[in-house]
């Protein structure tokens, strides 16, 4: 590669390519390290929310991801004997917000995201080791690069985006008195299934909510299906034998489908994860010329979907401030925590508050839960989808989009939520 300040991104996730590759359609030097062999994700499906395919529309992609949606007729959240609560409205989730929700399997999406990329701009089995990050220019002092060690030996970078997870070294590094993420009290499960028969139908995509634990179950465009399921358990507890008997055990005598999901599914294919998340957010996304980005900077429960989301927001706000001509005084760093901050921040707080809701345990509280949320369900659905207002309507800045067309909507085309300064 030649031509242009240099980029250097630590981490291979969504977040990361996304990074990359705004900041290579920019005009920068790009060089991704990844600590694992090749890029094979771990990891099912991810949810892709109108929000975020408008920030994938920026560098090219989001018409690709909007291909994945499956559209479906009736959906909702149900209880575990498989009693509606709640049904949804996907062509009012889509009227309100832009868009429908894209299910996408992740693989899928690095593919798309690796394919925008120079060949040689990507360097798997090679971990990247933030050692300083660097500082601006300013009046009267010269600035600094930042520094990486990677497998090839030590690089020097203009910008550097650690997109590098939730035990994110180059956070520790750079706020070494933030206690970081905390363990939120329960773990997730993730699988993939196929009907290759067909034989469950149509299967209205749904949450179930059960007495502190929930399970759910959507089609993909191409016939698979995602489940996650989510419950309480210690930090680091795994079970005696394999994850799909723990299945069996906690959701075995649920509604079906979800029974013969777990049953046909290989136990090799469960995956299962604690839940990490910020109790208190940090002071800044950035020092120096360094950027944290995606769980990096705000890890959060995947209560709302949105941690994938916020992570390719994070990438085109930054490369929309990373003007290659200012890269020596690099201002983008900066300009990034002002913008991200206060949003993630506040996805983060209503992420939490969502995890809370669905996995409640006490009876009396599970019935307040249930009760209320089939009551909201009754008076219409533009009433339930306020929740994620100013989530899934964001617009990234500097692009023009259409109003919703949902009554009391206005334009918002700054990347801000409706009605803030």
């Amino acid at each position: 590669m030649s031509g242009g300040p240099r980029a250097l991104v630590i981490g291979a996730g969504i977040g990361g390519l996304t990074a990359a590759v705004a900041l290579h359609q920019r005009g920068w030097q790009v060089s991704v390290h990844e600590r694992a062999a090749s890029l094979e994700p771990v990891g099912a499906a991810i949810s892709i929310a109108p929000n975020g395919q408008r920030a994938l529309d920026v560098i090219g992609l989001g018409d690709a991801v909007r291909d994945q949606i499956a559209w479906t007729a009736e959906g909702g959240i149900r209880r575990p004997d498989g009693r509606w609560l709640a049904r949804t409205d996907a062509a009012a989730a889509a009227e309100r917000f832009g868009g429908g929700l894209a299910l996408v399997h992740r693989a899928h999406l690095v593919d798309l995201l690796r394919a925008r990329l120079p060949r040689e701009a990507v360097h798997t089995g090679s971990a990247g080791r933030l050692l300083d990050p660097g500082e601006p220019a300013g009046p009267g002092r010269p600035g600094r690069p930042a520094v990486v060690a990677t497998a090839d030996g030590e690089r020097e970078a203009e910008l550097v985006v650690a997109a590098d997870g939730v035990a994110s070294p180059a956070r520790r590094l750079l706020f070494p008195d933030h206690p970081g993420p905390r363990y939120a009290g329960f773990t997730t499960w993730r699988l993939m299934a196929d009907d290759p028969d067909g034989r469950l139908g149509d299967l209205p995509a749904h949450e179930t909510w059960g007495s502190g634990a929930l399970w759910g179950t959507h089609r993909l465009r191409d016939g698979r299906i995602y489940a996650y399921a989510a419950a309480p358990a210690p930090a680091g507890a795994r079970a005696p034998d394999d994850e799909r008997r723990e299945l069996l055990r906690r959701f075995g005598t649920w509604h079906a489908p979800i029974p013969a999901l777990i049953e046909d599914c290989p136990p090799r294919t469960v995956l299962r994860h604690d839940v990490y998340t910020f109790r208190r957010p940090l002071p800044a996304h950035h020092r120096g010329r360094t950027v944290l980005l995606g769980d990096a900077a705000h890890a959060m429960p995947p209560s709302l979907g949105q941690g994938g989301n916020q992570a390719v927001e994070d990438a085109v706000v930054l490369a929309h401030h990373a003007d290659p001509d200012t890269a020596d005084h690099c201002p983008a760093p900066a300009a990034h925590t002002r913008d991200r901050l206060p949003r993630t921040t506040d996805v983060l707080r209503r992420s939490r508050r969502a995890g809370a809701l669905t996995t409640v345990a006490n009876p009396l509280a599970v019935l307040a839960r249930d009760t209320l949320t089939a009551a909201v369900s009754r008076l219409g659905p533009h009433l339930a989808l306020r929740a994620l207002d100013g989530v899934a309507d964001w617009s990234p800045p500097g692009t023009a989009y259409p109003s919703p067309t949902a009554a009391g909507r206005s334009e918002n085309t700054d990347g801000r939520r409706p009605g803030r300064e």
